[in-house]
């Protein structure tokens, strides 16, 4: 008896993270409802979006990183929309308000949800593209693709160069199943104590750790951001960031002093692949520069974009 009690609750312990992920109440009109901004019909999935700003300015459209939805940016997005640019901030596929589709998430597929975004907006002229973090990697990749439609480049402590990464999210990365399950089990905590260490920094996103930690109450976050890891960590940009430096697009990256995230380092790298590129240190910066320096960021920006 005691033999089938122990395969009982061992067989517990092991459903017990895919069936929280299960109940996880699921992103739908009925959420979207409410919140600001609307939504766009993709390919994909709904995506969230939403504008900030006079609608003959000058269009800025800013992409959020790994883990927080478009809500980083909006500290920024409202002094930049009080210089008169049109800002468009939205969710990436499987955080905040977009849809949750199961396809992997390689950059190939973040850009396409930004193309077809523009698309679906009618964005023809050239604009300003933000990227933070994660987001810095898929913008990257877009205005490589397409440098005759961006005015400037703005990379936010970005990924592509180099990210830090311990043991055991390694072996998550690289191993199916049984990463996949660790994820779900022990990602929750490490999220909830990540955003909470940032609590008594100043934030000029109200609540923006609360809202960080309720992204894990909304089911296909935790997969969509293992997704992510799996599909873009490691994607050699090195030559989107030499075709950026041939064509002649205007580069400015900001970097954290003390960024746990992506290591100052990162910055030498893209000194050797872009020369041209404009680069600064925000001094005592962390990784959520969009929202804990946002007055530094805004320091650091031409007038006009």
């Amino acid at each position: 008896m005691t033999g089938y009690l122990l395969l009982a609750l061992l067989a517990l312990l092991i459903a017990a993270p895919i069936l929280r992920e299960t109940l996880r109440r699921p992103v739908d009109d009925a959420a979207r409802r409410t919140a600001p901004g609307a939504t766009a019909d993709l390919s994909r999935g709904a995506t969230h979006y939403r504008w900030f700003g006079p609608q003959d300015g000058p269009v800025i459209v800013c992409v959020h990183g790994l883990t927080t939805p478009s809500y980083v940016w909006h500290g920024l997005a409202v002094p930049l929309a009080e210089r008169g640019h049109r800002v468009l901030v939205y969710d990436l596929y499987g955080r905040g308000l977009s849809d949750r589709p199961t396809d992997p998430q390689t950059l190939d597929f973040h850009v396409a949800q930004l193309q077809e975004l523009l698309d679906d907006q009618q964005v023809t002229e050239p604009f300003v593209l933000f990227g933070h973090s994660m987001g810095g990697a898929i913008a990257t990749r877009f205005a490589a693709n397409q440098p005759e439609r961006i005015r400037r480049l703005v990379l936010v402590t970005p990924a592509g160069m180099a990210v830090t990464t311990d043991a055991l999210t390694r072996f998550i990365i690289r191993t199916p199943l049984i990463g996949d399950w660790l994820m779900l089990a022990i990602y929750p905590r490490q999220h909830r104590a990540y955003a909470e260490a940032e609590r008594p920094l100043p934030s000029s996103v109200p609540g923006i750790v609360d809202l960080q930690q309720a992204e894990l109450d909304r089911r296909g976050y935790i997969p969509a951001v293992l997704s992510s890891m799996r599909g873009v960590f490691g994607s050699d940009l090195e030559s989107a960031h030499r075709a950026l430096h041939r064509a002649g697009t205007p580069v400015l990256a900001l970097w954290g002093e003390i960024d746990p995230v992506i290591p100052l380092s990162a910055r030498d790298t893209l000194a050797r692949w872009n020369p041209d590129a404009r680069q600064e240190v925000i001094p005592g910066a962390g990784h959520g520069v969009p929202y804990n320096d946002t007055d530094a960021v805004m320091a650091l920006l031409p007038d006009p974009l």
